[in-house]
């Protein structure tokens, strides 16, 4: 008797103890994308021993955060929470760039905002649009602007080279995948554009400071 009431207080407490803890909850199944396109090809012939830093890539709302955007109508825009970015789109944008510059070899070497060296040039990004666009027909649309700025306080006009680029891809379905897959492709058009400028910007850049 003893024991068949000590196992119907355990049921008692258990019973309680399940009635007070939270239901339970089907997992919800998300998938995480990386934008960052490589580039391939022979590098540029050295113009400057100098390197380049890059500065702050910012953002622009609603393209801002990590789920993928997708445009359904002129003032429409709806996010994906089941589909996300591995990085924020600033973040990742910022690497593929400065991996991009690096092989490139534009400059001597193109480090991260991360780096304590001080730096005779800086490179600011803004990325303005950052998502699908449903409206006719699927297209990744990616636009960036860049700015080349010399760090020299007794220069009137820091910036060198301001630059504006607009790419549109044609997705082959409506997946999250292909939407990826398309801003990947914009961002390397871009940015193999980009470079040409880049180019030209260093073979006549202002003098460090104090040269």
């Amino acid at each position: 008797m003893k024991n068949f009431t000590k196992f119907a207080t355990i049921c008692l407490i258990m019973t309680a103890l399940s009635a007070c803890s939270l239901p339970k909850r089907p997992a919800l199944d998300t998938a995480s994308w990386m934008v960052a396109p490589e580039r391939t090809g022979t590098p540029y012939k050295p113009r400057t021993d100098l390197w380049l830093k890059m500065g702050p890539v910012t953002t622009a709302s609603p393209f801002d955060g990590k789920s993928l955007v997708y445009r359904l109508g002129d003032q429409r825009y709806e996010k994906d929470f089941y589909n996300i970015y591995s990085a924020l789109p600033n973040e990742m944008i910022g690497s593929a760039t400065r991996q991009w510059l690096n092989s490139a070899q534009v400059f001597s070497m193109t480090v991260g905002q991360g780096n304590s060296f001080f730096p005779y040039y800086i490179l600011q990004t803004s990325v303005e649009e950052f998502y699908g666009d449903y409206r006719v027909r699927p297209e990744a649309v990616v636009t960036v602007e860049f700015f080349l700025t010399a760090t020299d306080p007794k220069k009137l006009n820091p910036v060198i080279g301001k630059n504006r680029y607009t790419k549109r891809v044609a997705l082959k379905d409506n997946t999250p995948q292909a939407l990826v897959l398309g801003q990947q492709e914009a961002l390397a058009q871009i940015l193999k554009e980009y470079e040409v400028a880049l180019y030209q910007y260093a073979g006549n850049l202002p003098k460090p400071l104090g040269q």
